[in-house]
């Protein structure tokens, strides 16, 4: 929540006080990665980030479990984001980010729309070049080498924008190609929900973001990224953009102690970052809740 006070229960010239109003435009969403749990837990945990407040409630994009060893559960990521939409009021919706190679841009412009109905225009539209290579191996999905993969993801991005937003669209690339296409309804965000894009190197996808992100999500520590994000600056300077139009976003722990974690909020907000997604945390909803109480 934009300008959601962190304020409650401190005292005036304590390191919490200087939170308060340092990190005063800090938004925070939770990281529901939905594997490795029966779908009651993953709504569950959705309901949760509702109640408590959070900024929004975020999955992955993946069909097997990242994590842990052998087979697990795990859902779909944009028909999880449907679901979601019909039991949640009020927190934002995204993935971390969706793969561009399982979904022709196309096909993910239509499920966009779709979601962006059906939760009543609060969904995060996040985006990416895809990298685990296993999945794509044992399910039979095409993963092209990483130059390729790169300059398909960015025709990609262009043909979702242009889908979302006008019509009798058409695009010529060399990896997509669409003619005289128009999708309708339009999505209830205008002009198109929030494009965030998941980007780290800087030879080619940070400067794809710079040009056509709205949100620029890395991960890495503060010292890390603050320097990066300075550089993205300087690329969308060089695209003709403000740099100020592009959100920064990154991701943080909810383990360990809360006055460290106040302080790393502090050096992620001095960095200019906006948005933190907090990690489930091994301590369970107990923490959870404890961070809501006192951050949000």
């Amino acid at each position: 929540m934009r300008g959601a006070s962190l304020r409650g229960g401190t005292q005036p010239g304590s390191h919490d006080d200087h939170a308060a109003w340092y990190n005063a435009g800090m938004r925070f969403g939770l990281d529901v990665a939905q594997q490795r749990m029966p779908w009651r837990e993953v709504a569950r945990r959705a309901r949760f980030a509702d109640d408590l407040g959070f900024d929004g409630v975020w999955g992955f994009d993946h069909f097997q479990p990242m994590y842990g060893e052998g087979p697990g559960e795990c859902f779909e990521g944009n028909t999880t984001l449907a679901a979601w939409s019909g039991i949640t009021s009020r927190v934002r919706l995204g993935l971390l980010v969706t793969g561009m190679t399982y979904r022709h841009p196309s096909v993910f412009a239509a499920e966009a729309i779709t979601i962006d109905h059906a939760s009543g225009g609060r969904l995060e539209l996040g985006y990416g070049a895809a990298w685990f290579d296993k999945e794509h191996r044992e399910l039979g999905i095409a993963f092209p080498e990483l130059g390729a993969r790169v300059d398909a993801f960015e025709e990609a991005v262009q043909v979702v924008r242009g889908l979302l937003t006008t019509d009798r669209f058409t695009f010529e690339g060399r990896h997509f190609t669409v003619r005289d296409a128009t999708l309708l309804p339009r999505p209830v965000q205008q002009p198109h929900p929030p494009i965030w894009i998941g980007a780290s190197g800087e030879h080619r996808m940070m400067p794809i973001a710079a040009r056509y992100a709205d949100v620029w999500h890395c991960f890495g520590p503060p010292e890390v990224l603050g320097p990066k994000s300075e550089r993205l600056s300087a690329m969308a300077d060089a695209a003709g953009r403000d740099p100020a139009s592009i959100m920064r976003a990154s991701s943080c722990s909810l383990e360990g102690d809360l006055d460290g974690l106040a302080r790393e909020i502090d050096a992620w907000a001095s960095a200019g970052f906006d948005y933190l997604v907090g990690g489930w945390p091994s301590q369970g909803a107990e923490r959870v809740e404890a961070f809501a109480r006192r951050y949000l």
